[in-house]
Protein backbone atom coordinates (compact mmCIF):
# COMPACT_ATOMS: atom_id res chain seq x y z
CA UNK A 1 0.00 0.00 0.00
CA UNK A 2 1.54 3.20 -0.97
CA UNK A 3 1.13 5.37 2.19
CA UNK A 4 0.91 9.15 3.02
CA UNK A 5 4.27 9.32 4.60
CA UNK A 6 5.71 8.99 0.77
CA UNK A 7 4.72 12.53 0.76
CA UNK A 8 7.45 13.29 3.40
CA UNK A 9 10.27 13.04 0.29
CA UNK A 10 7.68 15.74 -1.19
CA UNK A 11 8.73 19.33 0.56
CA UNK A 12 7.48 21.82 -2.21
CA UNK A 13 4.68 22.06 -4.38
CA UNK A 14 1.15 22.23 -4.17
CA UNK A 15 -1.78 19.28 -5.15
CA UNK A 16 -1.78 19.12 -8.76
CA UNK A 17 -5.38 19.82 -9.53
CA UNK A 18 -7.18 18.76 -6.63
CA UNK A 19 -6.58 21.67 -3.87
CA UNK A 20 -5.91 25.13 -3.26
CA UNK A 21 -1.97 25.97 -2.26
CA UNK A 22 -2.87 26.35 1.56
CA UNK A 23 -4.89 23.24 1.76
CA UNK A 24 -1.94 21.53 -0.03
CA UNK A 25 0.68 22.77 2.31
CA UNK A 26 -1.39 21.84 5.38
CA UNK A 27 -1.75 17.87 3.57
CA UNK A 28 2.04 18.44 3.02
CA UNK A 29 3.06 19.43 6.39
CA UNK A 30 0.66 16.70 8.34
CA UNK A 31 2.79 13.85 5.75
CA UNK A 32 5.65 15.29 6.93
CA UNK A 33 5.02 15.55 10.10
CA UNK A 34 3.69 12.21 10.66
CA UNK A 35 6.24 10.29 8.98
CA UNK A 36 8.82 11.98 10.55
CA UNK A 37 7.33 11.03 14.18
CA UNK A 38 7.17 7.63 13.07
CA UNK A 39 10.69 7.35 12.06
CA UNK A 40 11.74 9.30 15.27
CA UNK A 41 10.10 6.55 16.99
CA UNK A 42 11.79 3.79 15.17
CA UNK A 43 14.28 1.03 17.76
CA UNK A 44 16.28 -1.61 15.88
CA UNK A 45 14.42 -4.91 16.50
CA UNK A 46 17.75 -6.43 17.67
CA UNK A 47 17.95 -3.82 20.79
CA UNK A 48 14.03 -3.85 21.71
CA UNK A 49 14.85 -7.56 22.70
CA UNK A 50 17.25 -7.15 24.65
CA UNK A 51 14.64 -5.40 27.13
CA UNK A 52 14.36 -7.24 30.24
CA UNK A 53 10.80 -6.12 30.50
CA UNK A 54 9.54 -6.89 27.08
CA UNK A 55 6.41 -9.03 26.84
CA UNK A 56 6.51 -12.41 25.86
CA UNK A 57 4.29 -12.15 23.00
CA UNK A 58 5.91 -9.39 21.32
CA UNK A 59 9.36 -11.09 21.92
CA UNK A 60 7.57 -14.11 19.89
CA UNK A 61 5.92 -11.69 17.23
CA UNK A 62 9.67 -9.19 16.65
CA UNK A 63 11.42 -12.89 16.67
CA UNK A 64 8.89 -14.22 14.01
CA UNK A 65 9.21 -10.45 12.05
CA UNK A 66 13.39 -10.92 11.47
CA UNK A 67 12.62 -14.76 10.33
CA UNK A 68 9.99 -13.22 7.52
CA UNK A 69 11.91 -10.18 7.12
CA UNK A 70 15.31 -12.37 6.21
CA UNK A 71 13.01 -14.97 4.13
CA UNK A 72 12.05 -12.12 2.25
CA UNK A 73 15.57 -11.02 0.97
CA UNK A 74 16.83 -14.74 0.69
CA UNK A 75 13.65 -16.40 -0.93
CA UNK A 76 11.58 -13.96 -2.40
CA UNK A 77 14.22 -11.82 -3.83
CA UNK A 78 12.61 -8.42 -2.18
CA UNK A 79 15.12 -5.66 -1.00
CA UNK A 80 17.57 -6.65 1.05
CA UNK A 81 17.19 -2.83 3.49
CA UNK A 82 17.06 -1.65 6.69
CA UNK A 83 13.06 -1.75 5.85
CA UNK A 84 10.90 -3.37 9.08
CA UNK A 85 14.10 -4.20 10.46
CA UNK A 86 13.47 -1.69 13.20
CA UNK A 87 9.99 -1.34 15.84
CA UNK A 88 8.08 1.63 16.14
CA UNK A 89 5.85 2.15 18.90
CA UNK A 90 2.91 4.18 17.87
CA UNK A 91 0.25 3.27 20.48
CA UNK A 92 -2.85 3.64 18.29
CA UNK A 93 -4.65 1.03 15.97
CA UNK A 94 -3.51 1.94 12.83
CA UNK A 95 -0.63 3.77 11.35
CA UNK A 96 -2.40 5.94 8.62
CA UNK A 97 -5.99 6.49 7.82
CA UNK A 98 -6.84 6.60 3.86
CA UNK A 99 -9.94 8.64 2.50
CA UNK A 100 -11.29 6.78 -0.49
CA UNK A 101 -14.45 8.67 -2.42
CA UNK A 102 -16.45 7.89 -5.10
CA UNK A 103 -20.23 9.59 -6.89
CA UNK A 104 -23.80 8.23 -5.88
CA UNK A 105 -24.14 6.78 -8.83
CA UNK A 106 -20.67 5.57 -10.13
CA UNK A 107 -17.89 3.06 -8.74
CA UNK A 108 -15.06 5.06 -10.12
CA UNK A 109 -12.74 6.59 -7.09
CA UNK A 110 -11.76 10.07 -7.37
CA UNK A 111 -8.40 10.51 -8.09
CA UNK A 112 -5.91 13.17 -5.67
CA UNK A 113 -2.32 13.74 -7.71
CA UNK A 114 0.92 14.31 -6.61
CA UNK A 115 4.29 15.21 -7.24
CA UNK A 116 6.72 11.76 -7.47
CA UNK A 117 3.70 9.78 -6.87
CA UNK A 118 1.81 10.72 -9.47
CA UNK A 119 -2.38 10.10 -9.23
CA UNK A 120 -3.61 7.90 -6.80
CA UNK A 121 -6.78 6.49 -5.39
CA UNK A 122 -6.85 7.83 -1.98
CA UNK A 123 -5.74 10.60 0.14
CA UNK A 124 -3.81 9.37 3.73
CA UNK A 125 -3.60 10.84 7.16
CA UNK A 126 -1.77 10.49 9.94
CA UNK A 127 -4.59 11.41 12.56
CA UNK A 128 -7.80 10.03 12.30
CA UNK A 129 -9.53 13.20 13.19
CA UNK A 130 -7.97 14.96 9.94
CA UNK A 131 -9.39 12.15 8.02
CA UNK A 132 -12.83 12.29 9.21
CA UNK A 133 -12.45 16.57 8.92
CA UNK A 134 -11.16 15.96 5.05
CA UNK A 135 -13.87 12.90 4.43
CA UNK A 136 -16.77 15.70 5.42
CA UNK A 137 -15.73 18.09 2.91
CA UNK A 138 -15.65 15.08 -0.03
CA UNK A 139 -19.38 14.68 1.81
CA UNK A 140 -21.06 17.98 1.45
CA UNK A 141 -19.74 18.07 -2.28
CA UNK A 142 -22.19 14.91 -2.59
CA UNK A 143 -19.20 12.31 -2.75
CA UNK A 144 -19.67 9.14 -1.03
CA UNK A 145 -16.60 8.41 1.01
CA UNK A 146 -14.98 5.85 2.89
CA UNK A 147 -12.20 6.12 5.81
CA UNK A 148 -10.32 3.30 5.92
CA UNK A 149 -7.32 2.52 8.50
CA UNK A 150 -3.98 1.25 7.23
CA UNK A 151 -1.20 -0.81 9.46
CA UNK A 152 1.49 -0.21 7.58
CA UNK A 153 2.72 1.75 4.19
CA UNK A 154 5.60 1.67 1.98
CA UNK A 155 8.12 4.79 0.88
CA UNK A 156 8.46 2.90 -2.04
CA UNK A 157 12.59 2.38 -0.64
CA UNK A 158 12.86 6.34 -0.25
CA UNK A 159 13.34 5.20 3.74
CA UNK A 160 14.39 2.07 5.70
CA UNK A 161 10.30 2.00 7.02
CA UNK A 162 10.32 0.71 10.30
CA UNK A 163 8.03 -2.11 11.18
CA UNK A 164 4.92 -0.44 13.25
CA UNK A 165 4.03 -1.75 16.53
CA UNK A 166 0.26 -2.51 14.90
CA UNK A 167 1.72 -5.54 12.38
CA UNK A 168 2.21 -7.09 15.63
CA UNK A 169 -1.14 -7.20 17.03
CA UNK A 170 -2.03 -9.30 13.98
CA UNK A 171 -1.43 -13.34 13.76
CA UNK A 172 1.85 -14.80 12.17
CA UNK A 173 0.64 -15.37 8.89
CA UNK A 174 -0.85 -11.85 8.45
CA UNK A 175 1.93 -9.82 9.74
CA UNK A 176 4.56 -11.69 7.25
CA UNK A 177 1.74 -11.10 4.53
CA UNK A 178 2.37 -7.47 4.69
CA UNK A 179 5.79 -7.29 5.43
CA UNK A 180 5.62 -9.16 1.25
CA UNK A 181 3.30 -6.99 0.58
CA UNK A 182 5.12 -3.31 1.54
CA UNK A 183 8.16 -4.66 0.11
CA UNK A 184 7.70 -5.44 -3.11
CA UNK A 185 6.65 -1.78 -3.69
CA UNK A 186 9.88 -1.07 -3.68
CA UNK A 187 10.34 -3.46 -6.36
CA UNK A 188 8.19 -1.38 -8.27
CA UNK A 189 5.82 1.40 -8.67
CA UNK A 190 4.13 2.62 -11.65
CA UNK A 191 2.53 5.96 -11.47
CA UNK A 192 -0.78 6.78 -12.28
CA UNK A 193 -1.70 3.10 -11.99
CA UNK A 194 -2.75 2.36 -8.66
CA UNK A 195 -3.71 -1.09 -9.83
CA UNK A 196 -1.58 -2.47 -11.24
CA UNK A 197 0.80 -1.65 -7.96
CA UNK A 198 -1.16 -2.82 -5.95
CA UNK A 199 -2.13 -6.00 -7.64
CA UNK A 200 1.41 -6.74 -8.09
CA UNK A 201 1.88 -6.51 -4.47
CA UNK A 202 -0.97 -8.45 -3.96
CA UNK A 203 0.95 -11.27 -6.17
CA UNK A 204 3.68 -11.41 -4.20
CA UNK A 205 2.09 -11.41 -0.80
CA UNK A 206 0.19 -14.13 -2.02
CA UNK A 207 3.31 -16.69 -3.20
CA UNK A 208 5.55 -15.26 -0.10
CA UNK A 209 2.72 -16.22 2.44
CA UNK A 210 2.42 -19.55 0.53
CA UNK A 211 6.03 -20.56 0.40
CA UNK A 212 7.16 -19.37 4.05
CA UNK A 213 4.75 -20.88 5.64
CA UNK A 214 6.09 -24.21 3.59
CA UNK A 215 8.83 -23.14 4.56
CA UNK A 216 8.38 -22.17 8.65
CA UNK A 217 6.18 -25.73 9.09
CA UNK A 218 9.54 -27.27 7.44
CA UNK A 219 11.62 -25.76 9.88
CA UNK A 220 10.02 -26.35 12.80
CA UNK A 221 7.03 -28.59 12.34
CA UNK A 222 4.87 -25.97 13.92
CA UNK A 223 1.47 -26.24 11.89
CA UNK A 224 0.13 -23.18 14.11
CA UNK A 225 0.26 -20.09 11.74
CA UNK A 226 -0.74 -22.30 8.25
CA UNK A 227 -3.78 -23.37 10.30
CA UNK A 228 -4.58 -19.93 11.78
CA UNK A 229 -3.53 -18.35 8.30
CA UNK A 230 -5.66 -20.90 6.09
CA UNK A 231 -8.75 -20.17 8.28
CA UNK A 232 -8.36 -16.17 8.36
CA UNK A 233 -7.52 -16.47 4.26
CA UNK A 234 -10.77 -18.42 3.79
CA UNK A 235 -12.67 -15.62 5.30
CA UNK A 236 -10.91 -12.98 3.43
CA UNK A 237 -11.62 -14.65 -0.09
CA UNK A 238 -15.16 -14.97 0.77
CA UNK A 239 -15.88 -11.61 1.70
CA UNK A 240 -13.96 -10.22 -1.23
CA UNK A 241 -16.41 -12.66 -3.31
CA UNK A 242 -19.22 -11.27 -1.63
CA UNK A 243 -18.11 -7.90 -2.48
CA UNK A 244 -17.47 -8.38 -5.92
CA UNK A 245 -20.51 -10.42 -6.81
CA UNK A 246 -22.73 -6.90 -5.43
CA UNK A 247 -20.30 -4.54 -7.13
CA UNK A 248 -21.29 -6.53 -10.61
CA UNK A 249 -24.27 -5.60 -9.54
CA UNK A 250 -23.98 -2.42 -9.09
CA UNK A 251 -22.11 -1.75 -12.03
CA UNK A 252 -24.65 -2.69 -14.15
CA UNK A 253 -27.31 -0.66 -12.93
CA UNK A 254 -24.84 2.42 -13.66
CA UNK A 255 -24.05 1.55 -16.73
CA UNK A 256 -27.71 1.21 -18.01
CA UNK A 257 -30.37 3.92 -19.22
CA UNK A 258 -32.54 3.99 -16.74
CA UNK A 259 -33.28 7.12 -14.63
CA UNK A 260 -31.36 8.07 -11.53
CA UNK A 261 -34.49 7.54 -9.40
CA UNK A 262 -34.54 4.11 -10.48
CA UNK A 263 -30.50 3.69 -10.47
CA UNK A 264 -30.97 4.31 -6.64
CA UNK A 265 -34.02 2.31 -5.63
CA UNK A 266 -31.68 -0.83 -7.26
CA UNK A 267 -28.67 0.76 -5.70
CA UNK A 268 -30.20 0.65 -2.03
CA UNK A 269 -31.76 -3.54 -3.13
CA UNK A 270 -28.11 -4.40 -3.74
CA UNK A 271 -26.60 -3.12 -1.08
CA UNK A 272 -29.23 -4.26 1.48
CA UNK A 273 -28.43 -7.25 0.27
CA UNK A 274 -25.05 -7.47 0.56
CA UNK A 275 -25.43 -6.83 4.46
CA UNK A 276 -28.21 -9.38 4.17
CA UNK A 277 -26.04 -11.74 2.90
CA UNK A 278 -22.90 -10.73 5.09
CA UNK A 279 -24.47 -11.94 7.94
CA UNK A 280 -25.25 -14.87 6.56
CA UNK A 281 -21.57 -15.10 6.44
CA UNK A 282 -21.20 -14.26 9.80
CA UNK A 283 -23.38 -17.66 10.59
CA UNK A 284 -21.34 -19.46 8.42
CA UNK A 285 -18.19 -18.90 10.01
CA UNK A 286 -18.87 -19.42 13.52
CA UNK A 287 -19.77 -15.72 14.46
CA UNK A 288 -16.72 -14.17 13.55
CA UNK A 289 -16.85 -10.34 13.68
CA UNK A 290 -13.82 -9.49 12.33
CA UNK A 291 -15.37 -7.20 9.11
CA UNK A 292 -18.27 -5.54 10.81
CA UNK A 293 -15.85 -2.63 11.18
CA UNK A 294 -16.09 -2.38 6.95
CA UNK A 295 -19.43 -2.49 7.16
CA UNK A 296 -19.98 0.32 10.01
CA UNK A 297 -21.60 3.69 9.03
CA UNK A 298 -23.10 1.89 5.56
CA UNK A 299 -21.69 1.17 2.24
CA UNK A 300 -20.93 3.38 -0.27
CA UNK A 301 -19.55 2.97 -3.47
CA UNK A 302 -16.21 4.40 -2.07
CA UNK A 303 -15.92 0.90 -0.27
CA UNK A 304 -16.96 -1.29 -3.49
CA UNK A 305 -14.73 0.98 -5.57
CA UNK A 306 -11.60 0.54 -3.97
CA UNK A 307 -12.31 -3.33 -4.03
CA UNK A 308 -11.00 -3.81 -7.25
CA UNK A 309 -7.56 -1.74 -6.37
CA UNK A 310 -5.91 -4.87 -4.92
CA UNK A 311 -7.04 -7.95 -6.82
CA UNK A 312 -8.18 -7.00 -10.05
CA UNK A 313 -4.79 -8.17 -11.96
CA UNK A 314 -3.80 -10.82 -10.00
CA UNK A 315 -4.75 -13.81 -11.94
CA UNK A 316 -2.86 -12.01 -15.03
CA UNK A 317 0.11 -11.70 -13.24
CA UNK A 318 -0.04 -14.79 -11.86
CA UNK A 319 -0.23 -16.18 -15.02
CA UNK A 320 3.08 -14.38 -16.03
CA UNK A 321 4.76 -15.72 -13.05
CA UNK A 322 4.12 -18.99 -14.31
CA UNK A 323 5.23 -18.67 -17.68
CA UNK A 324 8.40 -17.84 -15.48
CA UNK A 325 8.18 -21.06 -13.49
CA UNK A 326 7.53 -19.58 -10.04
CA UNK A 327 11.16 -18.03 -10.57
CA UNK A 328 10.52 -14.60 -8.82
CA UNK A 329 13.55 -12.67 -9.86
CA UNK A 330 12.28 -13.71 -13.71
CA UNK A 331 8.28 -12.64 -12.66
CA UNK A 332 9.89 -9.11 -11.36
CA UNK A 333 12.05 -8.73 -14.42
CA UNK A 334 8.75 -9.55 -16.66
CA UNK A 335 6.52 -7.39 -14.74
CA UNK A 336 8.94 -4.46 -15.13
CA UNK A 337 9.29 -4.97 -19.08
CA UNK A 338 5.29 -4.61 -18.90
CA UNK A 339 5.19 -1.32 -16.50
CA UNK A 340 6.98 0.27 -19.27
CA UNK A 341 4.09 -0.10 -21.92
CA UNK A 342 1.34 2.31 -21.82
CA UNK A 343 -1.30 1.27 -19.30
CA UNK A 344 -4.03 -0.15 -22.37
CA UNK A 345 -1.14 -2.86 -23.47
CA UNK A 346 -0.71 -3.78 -20.24
CA UNK A 347 -4.09 -4.62 -19.42
CA UNK A 348 -4.75 -6.23 -23.04
CA UNK A 349 -1.18 -8.67 -21.45
CA UNK A 350 -2.96 -9.10 -17.68
CA UNK A 351 -6.34 -10.21 -19.53
CA UNK A 352 -8.53 -7.17 -17.97
CA UNK A 353 -10.01 -4.34 -19.28
CA UNK A 354 -8.70 -0.62 -18.89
Amino acid sequence: MIRAALLAVCTAGTLAGCAAPLEGVAYYWQSVRGHLALMHSAEPIAEVLQEPGLSPALRAKLELAREVRTFASTELALPDNGSYRSLARIGRPYVVWNVFAAPELSLQLEKWCFPIVGCVSYRGYFAREDAERYAARLRSRGLEVQVAGVPAYSTLGWFDDPLPDTLTRYPEGEMARLIFHELSHQILYVKNDSRFNESFATTVEQVGIARWLAAHEQRTGDLQPRRSYEVFAQRRRDFIALLRRHRAQLEQIYDSDTPDDDKRERKAEVLAALQREYGELRVHWGGFAGYDRWFAGGVTNAHLGAVVEYTELVPGLMRLLAEERGSLPKFYSAVRALARLPREQRNQRLGAGS
